[in-house]
């Protein structure tokens, strides 16, 4: 029974305990600067919520780089299609963020919190990668859109607030 259980924890991470908990704080701190956006602003989906579809995208990417690298060259029936964990991803956050799109009294809001959502997620996918440049970058331009070309709306008179969904 004891060989059983030290069986069940023995099976080797696909990086190294400090690569996986760099990564994981990683996608956590860089996707808690898009919540943090969400949330000074008082928008939906801020600061947790972004946080976790950062880290849960990255714990797939890490799972998926595990049966890669462990189960698959074992199984030559397994093969490994990497569209499809971004298919996945792309997909599941879809389904989170379509609920926080709301239509009332003809107008449309919601979207870019949507949006934020799918770009964290995309972030955490990065980042679960160990493609910390595409992340990196991923956040700040993240960042100008949600923070800069929103005030920049409202100074041109484009729009009427600085909250806007």
């Amino acid at each position: 029974m004891l060989q059983a259980l030290a069986e069940e924890f023995s099976h080797e991470s696909p990086v190294s305990p400090l690569i996986l908990f760099t990564r994981m704080f990683g996608a956590m701190a860089l996707c808690g600067l898009i919540g943090l956006e969400r949330r000074i602003n008082k928008n939906m989906a801020g600061l947790r919520t972004n946080m976790l579809i950062g880290l849960s995208v990255t714990i797939f990417t890490l799972v998926t780089l595990h049966i890669t690298n462990n189960l698959a060259p074992a199984n030559d029936a397994m093969r490994m299609d990497p569209i499809r964990l971004i298919e996945a991803v792309t997909g599941g956050i879809a389904f989170l963020a379509a609920g926080v799109v709301v239509f009332t009294r003809g107008s449309v809001q919601g979207l870019t919190t949507g949006a934020s959502m799918w770009l964290s997620g995309a972030i955490g996918l990065s980042v679960g990668l160990g493609l910390w440049l595409i992340a990196a970058v991923a956040t700040f331009a993240g960042i100008v859109v949600l923070w800069l070309v929103r005030h920049s709306e409202v100074a041109l008179g484009i729009k009427d607030d600085v909250r806007d969904d």
